[in-house]
């Protein structure tokens, strides 16, 4: 059974990236890059593809780019991945508003559980800054975003993130691992031991009302952050359900998007803000 399983997990995972890297044929390559070598992921317990995780590079078009990027960690109960409408879609936004953006594919249950997957969001904020000038990003605007189960993880990564040790061997080590914004969509995530929520970074929730467990959460953590003094902005629809992705053509959600964009000028993380 769980071969079978994972097998499926995997062609959800893989078809997608494969059919975005044919679409970029001529016009923007995507690729891939480990978060580790081979043989050094941690809690690894295996050497196949759902054991190394990984990030698919997405970025603006040549002349476009302004310095931002962001992490994208897509849902699916941490069994699968929402490639499509959480990642894929996601990500080219961000490249349209000039923003390179990283696809996590993390690693999934039930053969790893959330330590590991703390780990892959932590070590992927690290790689986009170590990797910074290569692509010509500000280390200090990098962002993360996740859906449903990649945004309860977001939670964890901020949590558990720390400024880097300076004397690792692992030049990626070096890299501080705390995103400098986050944003929360239908997943608030829980509070775990040594939260500090003042020191939050700045955090964009988003939910819909019928989607009761995620809306309830949000406005939680919104009234807890400003309590807290920490930077937040909150949006839940009236309307609607849990799983809407990038909510392109939706009557309900079309314009979450841009109002993503405008939280993230405002918070200089993109031009264009204004006061």
């Amino acid at each position: 059974m769980d071969a079978a399983f994972f097998s499926i997990a995997a062609l959800a995972i893989a078809a997608p990236l494969l059919g975005a890297q044919a679409a970029g044929k001529g016009l923007a390559v995507n690729y891939n890059i480990p978060l580790w070598d081979a043989g050094k992921v941690p809690l690894s317990t295996g050497s196949g593809p759902l054991d190394s995780p990984f990030l698919t590079v997405f970025l603006p078009a040549p002349g476009k780019g302004n310095g931002g990027s962001v992490v994208v960690a897509p849902g699916g109960s941490n069994i699968m991945l929402m490639y499509g409408a959480e990642g894929l879609n996601i990500a080219e936004r961000y490249n349209d508003w000039g923003v390179a953006a990283f696809v996590l594919t993390y690693r999934l249950s039930p053969r790893y559980g959330d330590n590991a997957r703390a780990m892959d969001g932590k070590r992927a904020i690290q790689v986009v800054r170590a990797r910074a000038a290569e692509w010509k990003l500000d280390p200090d605007r990098v962002g993360y975003i996740g859906f449903s189960a990649g945004a309860n993880m977001g939670r964890t990564v901020v949590a558990a993130s720390g400024p880097g040790d300076p004397n690792a061997a692992d030049p990626v080590d070096r890299m501080s691992s705390r995103p400098d914004y986050v944003a929360l969509v239908y997943g608030p995530g829980r509070a775990t031991p040594g939260e500090s929520l003042k020191s939050f970074p700045p955090t964009f929730l988003l939910a819909a009302a019928g989607d009761s467990g995620p809306a309830i959460g949000s406005a939680q953590l919104f009234m807890d952050l400003t309590r807290a003094g920490a930077t937040a902005e909150i949006h839940v629809y009236q309307k609607g359900r849990h799983g809407f992705g990038d909510g392109f053509a939706s009557g309900t959600f079309s314009d979450w998007m841009p109002r993503l964009q405008h939280f993230l000028q405002q918070g200089g993380f993109i031009p264009g803000g204004k006061p």
